[in-house]
This record gives structure tokens, sequence and C-alpha cells, in this order.
């Protein structure tokens, strides 16, 4: 805020202290507290919208400036953004660097690269620079010559007007001196700049001018002054009003009296109001941190029902864990700052989820790595098992096998992930070498089916036309042989089979004969052992019926074959002890491989 008037401050340092100061002074002393403020409130902003940009935009910010054609000037702001790129990917590294202490982020060489141009540069420019302010100083020298010659030595005729104008106007485009020359040459122009004016007083036409146009030109900084309260961009009207001061100090004065404190009242009023706007640009700064207050507490809150979940986490849950937070993370990081009182108590509890969420992660990778170790050897011997086999063509017991390997194959969980593409290579180029066989074989074998299910189709019509008569009982023997060492049937047709079983049973009982009394020859050793098992039912059950027929004689006091009631009874059991018999013989027969 501006609160006095620069007309009203003495002069300081000025060249000749003997000399009494003019009554008009014209070296305006623009707060420099104000300066000052202004600046800092422009750092601030500044820091502000880089704490709101990711690793990369900085880094790209960063080669703009280098890049910039006057990149040595640009040292102020190259060494921000550079500080808070370093911040950011110290922040982004943190994680690796707790695993590996020489961990070091990508760009960090770049960084380092690109400090080493720009260094090389401003040296350049400060050299340049140096050269030029001396050049400069040479000239404002000169300036406060002519300046001095003006009012002392001027030649009659001259045009003290626009010999004024055209000195204030060489000062102004005269540019920039060292900062250790800057005061005292800034107080000998100011201090013969006064005695130009008072010498100005003895010549009133002069005089009117020259406050003519210097109220001109308050009277377009006052109105530009106005139309800055209305600047949406708070920071673009506090830098245009920081730039009008400057103007107001070095083109607008001296004044006429009657106007002097009048336009310095306006503009330092309406320069308040602008200022005052300090408090808008401020508040939105703080609803801005207040809001990212409140996004990052969400995350914090987030990452940490990740690491304490619900139910028992298994192996993808951490791995959409781990995505989850590492973007998570990375928004963390790209939100700008929050209040300053909190700012590191955040930052730490943000700290603390993280490193509560990859302990809790490294627990369990940890235990599976033990357990991952167990399934190899389990996924081994499931290998070694199939390598064994997969040249076997005993479908009948390496089919089932094979199906059932790759059941447990599919039960078993990870191995190490080292291990993963190896073993499965192995196993499943061990179940293809298998199935490919298996496949080679079986169309061949297909081919011997088919013929197989017409010749047992020919023998089934053939049995169908089988009666009674004599000779019968030899065709069914012969045609039971001859089906007997055909082999199998495609899968489609095995029905054949039901339907020839049903056929022999009808004709066998149209022929009166038991099925185990046919004379088969050329049984595989498989249908031996089938028939066997038959007979030996066939017998359990006759042993059974004799039993309950005989035990139903002994509820009759006199046990007699005389005794009408029971002839049948005992006829009965007379003729299932003959086929026991029988049967008995048919058995012994198989047995003994007559």
């Amino acid at each position: 805020m501006i609160t006095d008037n620069p007309n009203s401050e003495a002069q300081e340092n000025i060249v000749n202290p003997n000399e009494e100061t003019a009554n008009q002074s014209v070296a305006p002393q623009e707060s420099h507290d104000s300066e000052v403020h202004e600046e800092e409130t422009h750092d601030m902003v500044e820091h502000h919208e880089h704490e709101k940009m990711t690793s990369g935009e900085l880094m790209t910010k960063l080669e703009a400036l280098i890049n910039a054609e006057d990149s040595g000037a640009n040292h102020k702001k190259f060494n921000a953004v550079k500080e808070m790129l370093l911040h950011k990917i110290n922040l982004e590294s943190e994680d690796q660097k707790e695993a590996d202490a020489h961990y070091e982020h990508p760009l960090q060489s770049k960084i380092s690269a690109l400090s080493n141009i720009f260094k090389e540069k401003y040296d350049v420019f400060h050299r340049k620079q140096e050269s030029e302010q001396k050049d400069n100083l040479e000239k404002r020298i000169s300036i406060i010559e002519k300046l001095k010659n003006l009012y002392t030595h001027s030649e009659p005729n001259t045009n003290l007007f626009r010999a004024i104008r055209e000195i204030k106007e060489e000062w102004s485009n005269a540019g920039q001196v060292a900062k250790s020359e800057f005061k005292n040459l800034n107080n000998n122009y100011f201090y013969h700049l006064n005695n130009f004016y008072q010498m100005l007083d003895l010549n009133k036409e002069y005089r009117e001018q020259e406050y003519a146009h210097n109220l001109e030109k308050r009277q377009h900084i006052i109105a530009r002054a106005k139309e800055l309260q209305n600047e949406p961009v708070v920071q673009k009207a506090l830098n245009e009003l920081q730039f009008l001061h400057k103007l107001w100090k070095e083109e607008a004065e001296p004044v006429a009296e009657e106007f002097r404190d009048k336009t310095w009242e306006e503009f330092k009023e309406i320069s308040n109001k602008i200022h005052e706007r300090k408090s808008e640009l401020l508040a939105v700064i703080d609803g801005e941190q207040q809001a990212n207050l409140e996004k990052k507490n969400q995350i914090i809150d987030t990452i940490k029902k990740l690491t304490s979940p619900d139910k028992a986490p298994n192996h993808n849950y951490w791995q959409n864990a781990i995505n989850t937070v590492e973007s998570l993370r990375a928004d963390f990081l790209k939100l700008g700052s929050v209040p300053r009182k909190i700012s590191n108590q955040n930052w730490n509890e943000f700290k603390l989820a993280l490193r509560a969420f990859n302990a809790k992660k490294n627990e369990f990778y940890k235990g599976l790595k033990n357990s991952q170790h167990t399934n190899l050897e389990e996924k081994l011997k499931l290998i070694q098992t199939a390598q064994d086999n997969m040249n076997s063509e005993d479908w009948e017991i390496a089919v089932p096998l094979f199906k059932k390997l790759q059941e447990d194959w599919k039960k078993i969980g990870h191995v190490p992930r080292s291990m993963t593409n190896k073993v499965w290579d192995d196993f499943r180029e061990a179940c293809n070498t298998f199935f490919n066989n298996y496949r080679t074989k079986n169309n061949a074998v297909t081919d011997d089916w088919k013929e197989n299910y017409r010749q047992k189709r020919a023998l089934l019509d053939e049995l169908k036309e089988i009666g009674d008569e004599e000779g019968s009982v030899e065709k069914i023997e012969n045609i039971k042989t001859a089906w007997n060492n055909i082999g199998k049937v495609p899968r489609d047709k095995m029905a054949i089979n039901t339907e020839f079983n049903k056929t022999m049973r009808e004709k066998l009982r149209l022929n009166k004969i038991n099925e185990f009394d046919l004379k088969e020859e050329g049984l595989t050793e498989s249908q031996l052992t089938d028939k066997a098992r038959k007979i030996k039912n066939q017998v359990a059950d006759l042993e059974a019926e004799i039993v309950k027929l005989e035990n139903n004689l002994g509820f009759f006091g006199k046990v007699s074959r005389d005794n009408p009631l029971l002839k049948d009874t005992f006829d009965k059991i007379d003729d299932k002890k003959a086929q026991l018999e029988m049967l008995k013989q048919s058995l012994h027969h198989i047995i003994s491989g007559e």
C-alpha cells in the first residue's frame, strides 16, 4: 500500500550537500517496501504454480529457459524451477532410495547437464552484462553532464523544453548499471534535474510547458490504473501497477503545485485499491491449498485401506493395489501445495502410509516366494512324470494319466518368475509329444474300428436269421467266436454290442441253451476274465437260490419227495444244482486254461 507522497521526501546523497534542494523535488522515492512486497507476492504465486507442475513439465520449462534468447538473464527463474524440480524428483525417488541407496532418478543426470549448460550461458551473459553496464554508466554520466550544462551553460535560443524531454528520454533508455553505482548515480541525476527546474522557475513559459506535459503523463497513468482495477488477473494488475509507478517517477515529474497532491492522492488511492486485491489472490491460493489438502488426505486414506483389506489378499490383489498406489502417488505429487502450517505433517503422513503399504506388500511376497518354491518342486515332479510317459502307447492308462497331470498342474499356484516360462515349456512339450502321438495312432485305429463295425454288423445280421433248427447251436458258437475275435468299433457305433448281446440271449433261449455252455474260441485275456466274473456271479446267485429253497423245505415236518406239494421244489433244487455243476465246470475250464 502507498502511504507517502513521493514529492515530500528529501533527497539523499546528493552530489553537493551545501546547495539547497529545490522547493519542487523531482526525485520521487517510491516505497521500497512496496516494491519488495510486490516481488515477494510474484515469487509466491510463481512458486505456487510450479508446485502444481509435474517433474516432466518442470523439465520442459527448464529447457525452455535455457533455449531462450536471453537465457542468461533468467538466472533467478532458472534456479527457482530447478529447485522445485529437484524437490519433486527427490520425492519421487524416496521409495527407490530406501531399497537402493545408489538409486539415481532418470532426470538427475539431465538436470546436471542442463545446469552446466546454463552456467556457461550465464557466465557469458554476466560478462556481457558487465560490459553493457559499464557502457551504460558512461552514457548516464554523459547524460548528467548534458543536464548540468543545460542549466549552467545553455546556448541562447535553446529550446529548453525539447532539450529536457530528450535528456529524460535518453536517461529512461540508457539501460541498467551496476547496483553499486545506481543509487549515487540516480541521486546525482535528480539533483541536477532539481537544479534545472529551479532555473526553469525563472522562465515561466518553459515551466508551464513542462508542467502541462507531465500532468498529461500523470492523467494517462491514472487512467490506466483505473482500468487495472477491473483486470481479472490480479498478478497482472500488480505487475503493471509497479511499472506505472516507475513511469510516474521517471516521466511525470514535476507538475504545477495545484495538481501535485491532487493527482498523487488520486493515483495513490487507486493503487491502494489494486493492492487490496492481493487478498483476492491470496484467498484463491488458500482455497486451492485447502482443496489440495483434502484431496491428499483422501489419497492417504485410500492407501491405508489398500494396506488393510477386509479379505486375505492374493497375488492379483497386490498387483492391482501396486498399480493403484503408484497412480495415487503420482496424483499426490501432481497436486499443488497445502497450507504451510501442516505441510510437513501431511507429507509425513503420506510417507508413513506408503511405507506401511510397502511393508505389507513385501511381507506377502516374502511368504509367496516360499510357497512358489514349493509349487516349483511339485510342478517339476509333474514334468518328470509327463516326460517318463510321453512315449507310452498304453492309451487306456496313459490318456487318463495325462489328463490328471494337466488338472493337477492347474491346481498348483505360481512358481518363481524366473522359472515360469521354463517349467511351462517343459510340461507343454511333454504333453504335446504324447497327445500328438496319440492322435496319430488314433487316426489309424479309427480306420480299423470302422472295418470292425462292418464285420460285426454282418455277424449280427447273420445271427438274427438263426432259428431253432438242427445245427443252430454250432452256428451260434461260430458267430460268437468270430465276434470275440473282432476288435473295437467307433465310439458312436458301440450300440451294436448291446444289440448283439440282446439278440444272442434271444437265440439262446430259443435253442434252450445257457450262454456259458457255448464253446467260444479266440477270447482275449480280458474277455476270459470278464466271462469268469460273470460265471462266479451266477454261481453265487444259484447257490443262494438253492439254500433258500432248502430252507423252505425245513418248514415242513416230514420232507419227502413223494409229497406232491414238495415235488416242484425238489425239481427246482435238482435243476439249479445241475446248472450249478455245469457252471463250476465251465469256470474250472476257464481258470485252468483248457
